[in-house]
């Protein structure tokens, strides 16, 4: 271990339009780096952003750091999984682990799930595709770096 202290995560608050217009919140961790900060989650609700990819904020006016754009895009992909049945998520998690992707879970049946650049996007969807045709869960793709 080195005597280095670990760069001090901080929360960037993104606005989140959901389908009635309404708008939410969701937080996700971050790292400041020298260009921005680096996503250091995976969102569950934020859309056009993903992990990894370095995002510019700037305080409101109760000094909480709000999302204000892309800097420069990881080419991590992210997508959520909405299952039918919550017993089926701990078995499609390990699934996409061993395909090289992390995920994480927010309601018992909400995942969300990165993908990293090295992991071929092609093979995941068509993972997703046949697990939405067997009704296993719905899935959408809230950012996509990985070229079609």
């Amino acid at each position: 271990m080195n005597d280095q202290q670990l760069p001090e995560h901080v929360k960037i608050l993104f606005d989140v339009e959901s389908e009635d217009g309404t708008v939410d919140l969701e937080s996700l961790w971050a790292i400041p780096v020298s260009n921005g900060y680096r996503i250091d989650n995976i969102p569950f609700y934020a859309r056009g952003v993903a992990c990894n990819d370095i995002v510019a904020a700037t305080p409101d006016e109760g000094g909480m750091l709000r999302f204000s754009g892309l800097v420069t895009a990881s080419g991590h992909s992210t997508v959520r999984l909405w299952f039918e049945d919550e017993a089926d998520v701990p078995v499609v998690r390990e699934q996409l682990r061993q395909m090289g992707c992390e995920s994480e879970l927010d309601l018992p049946r909400l995942v969300a799930v990165d993908i990293p650049p090295a992991v071929s996007y092609k093979d995941v969807r068509k993972f997703l595709e046949q697990q939405e045709a067997a009704r296993v869960f719905e899935y959408e793709e809230g950012c996509l770096g990985h070229a079609l």
